[in-house]
């Protein structure tokens, strides 16, 4: 019985910061992402003619399927015609996080 409550504690605990995290990371989505790959993730068709690329869903299977390491790259180094975001490393997470809890 202690080890289940110690193990339901603890899934608990991981599972509420993630949600913190994610939550976090919807504010600073909203703040430096949005205005491109809009509040769904879907991407914003205006700005994907204007680039003249095709933007993947940030919900999509392929994008979810790509490693923290790979999001992290993309989002501080950018990656094809999409520049560079300016963010902590615990922003990063953050928006990781919340880019992970898209459906």
């Amino acid at each position: 019985m202690k080890l289940f409550l110690t193990v339901t504690i603890l899934a608990l605990a991981v599972t509420g910061s993630a949600l913190a995290d994610a939550a976090a990371g919807k504010a600073v989505y909203t703040a430096n992402c949005e205005k491109c790959h809009g509040a769904d993730g879907a991407g914003k068709a205006v700005i994907a003619k204007m680039l003249n690329v095709t933007m993947k869903p940030l919900a999509s299977a392929e994008v979810k399927a790509l490693s923290d390491a790979t999001m992290t790259k993309d989002i501080t180094t950018g990656v094809g015609k999409m520049k560079p975001v300016k963010l902590t490393d615990a922003q990063v997470k953050d928006v990781i996080a919340y880019v992970r809890s898209l459906k």
